[in-house]
């Protein structure tokens, strides 16, 4: 019993590293084994302007990977732009580099996220002159009188920094995986001063992470709750001091957020589902009047699937090379 006791822990040792990094990072967090292919889903309307779309993604948990569902949420100060975490190979593991929040979009591995994360940059929308801009291209927003001067269409920009991935591969580097290297605007990015996730987004991630339909091993990759149409709660915090910080302090934006006394219990009760169990190998780039699904054209990349065996772990590296198409 007990040697079957010391032969498990040893096999989880190998599987999985967890190496206790600054409280503001957290934990540094490497796997075995390459997380399951992005979900296809249509986003949610966005239900009030003001708010930011954070991209679901696999986590890693005590039963394997799970997914994260994504949601809509107010930015933590103005000017704010979510950069999404993903996976990246390193060393012969699949290594986590969390999300944050900064002045412009960093590097996150070329995973084509959908919605305005193509895999270099973001598309999305855009902050101007304190408040936020939607591009109806790749984001599904709201009608109205509430949305004017809210919304723009620009299909250029959507089709210069998306990475074509027909496979919904969500890593970077190793086998099969997304070979793409971080451009001079990304690296100046990842050097800005950045904001942690907000603890809603942390509850968000920890009430999948206690989900066991949420984990990969039970939906066989296909989790039912993958977005959120309900937003998370605002939470706000001072914007970072930085010269190239692309919105004057004097802009103001009402979020209508709610103070911390009147900030409404978390509760992801209502979700959009997978419109097909199948997974298409091509997506078509959305028009403006139809929902964006989260995968888009423009650069290709090939990947080739196969199972990597885990060895050593030494310090992440950033791939080194990059297949981008002009």
């Amino acid at each position: 019993m007990r040697l079957l006791r010391s032969v498990r822990w040893l096999l989880l040792a190998l599987v999985v590293t967890i190496v206790p990094l600054s409280s503001q990072a957290g934990v540094f967090i490497s796997v075995g084994f390459a997380p399951p292919v992005l979900p296809v889903y249509v986003q949610p309307v966005c239900p009030q302007p003001g708010l930011m779309w954070v991209p679901g993604y696999w986590a890693y948990g005590d039963e394997g990977y799970y997914w994260v569902p994504g949601a809509w949420m107010p930015s933590p100060y103005v000017g704010a732009l979510w950069t999404p975490g993903y996976w990246g190979w390193s060393g012969g593991l699949f290594v986590w580099h969390g999300g944050y929040w900064g002045p412009h979009v960093g590097y996150y591995g070329g995973v084509n996220y959908g919605f305005g994360y193509g895999g270099i940059g973001f598309f999305g929308g855009a902050w101007r002159g304190g408040v936020f801009a939607y591009n109806t291209a790749v984001m599904h927003v709201g009608v109205g009188g509430g949305w004017g001067g809210r919304t723009y269409v620009d299909q250029t920009i959507v089709e210069r920094n998306t990475i074509v991935n027909n496979n919904h591969v969500s890593y970077n580097g190793g086998p099969g995986g997304i070979n793409h290297q971080p451009t001079p605007e990304e690296r100046v990015a990842e050097h800005e001063q950045h904001t942690a996730p907000t603890s809603f987004q942390t509850q968000h991630e920890n009430t999948f992470r206690n989900d066991h339909t949420a984990y990969a091993k039970v939906n066989g990759g296909h989790p039912q709750n993958v977005a959120l149409s309900r937003p998370l709660a605002a939470e706000n915090h001072p914007a970072p001091n930085a010269q190239n910080f692309h919105n004057s302090p004097s802009n103001v934006q009402n979020h209508a957020n709610p103070t911390a006394n009147e900030r409404p219990a978390y509760r992801p009760e209502t979700v959009t589902r997978p419109t097909t169990t199948d997974r298409p190998e091509t997506m078509n780039r959305p028009q403006t009047s139809e929902r964006p699904s989260n995968t888009s054209p423009p650069h290709q990349t090939e990947q080739k699937e196969s199972k990597p065996r885990p060895e050593s772990h030494p310090k992440p590296a950033k791939p080194e090379k990059e297949e981008r198409e002009h």
